[in-house]
């Protein structure tokens, strides 16, 4: 059965951050749905560039994924962390014993809200303070059960393929890494 990841997008995310597990996760044949958690499809990065999702949070029940992934950028990641529909999609995630993925600055969603208080993560130097009810490690990844944790957008892509590794088989981890140049 084809796995089903969705990626928020609140205006001021991390542009590589939300778009690389975007790209890796495809090339695996997952399917990853960018979700706009505004009204309108059109979401703007922090970096300035703006980009249309393939759906908004507000027309569609995405509470079928297998995954779900909150990316950083600011002043995005505090929009995820203020949107009630977005806390509650979490909680429902993390009730529900499924992914929730989230990098630089995007664990603040689950500490401002207090989602899985005491699982191990890592997230940007910046907000570490914000994590006193989680064990912060500071490495590049970590994952503990069903939460996967990056620390910040150079290294979106090991984030990335983390992600990959809980959702496609070694060949297809492979097959990536063969295709993006990245096993030589």
């Amino acid at each position: 059965m084809k796995k089903k990841v969705y990626v928020l997008l609140a205006d001021g995310f991390e542009l590589i951050e939300a778009l690389t597990p975007v790209d890796v996760l495809r090339r695996g044949g997952v399917e990853v749905i960018t979700v706009s958690i505004s009204d309108t499809n059109e979401v703007t990065s922090a970096q300035k560039v703006t980009v249309r999702s393939d759906i908004t949070l507000s027309q569609h029940d995405i509470t079928d994924g297998d995954m779900l992934v909150l990316p950083g950028g600011y002043p995005g990641y505090e929009n995820l962390a203020n949107s009630e529909e977005v806390v509650k999609l979490v909680k429902k995630y993390a009730n529900n014993n499924r992914y929730i993925c989230a990098i630089c600055g995007g664990p603040t969603v689950l500490s401002k809200n207090e989602i899985l208080k005491g699982r191990v993560l890592t997230c940007h130097h910046s907000v570490a303070d914000e994590m006193k009810a989680y064990k912060y490690t500071g490495k590049i990844v970590e994952k503990d059960e069903n939460l996967i944790t990056g620390i910040g957008a150079g290294r979106a892509l090991d984030f990335a393929l983390e992600l990959a590794k809980v959702l496609v088989d070694d060949e297809t981890i492979k097959n990536i890494k063969k295709g993006m140049e990245l096993d030589k």
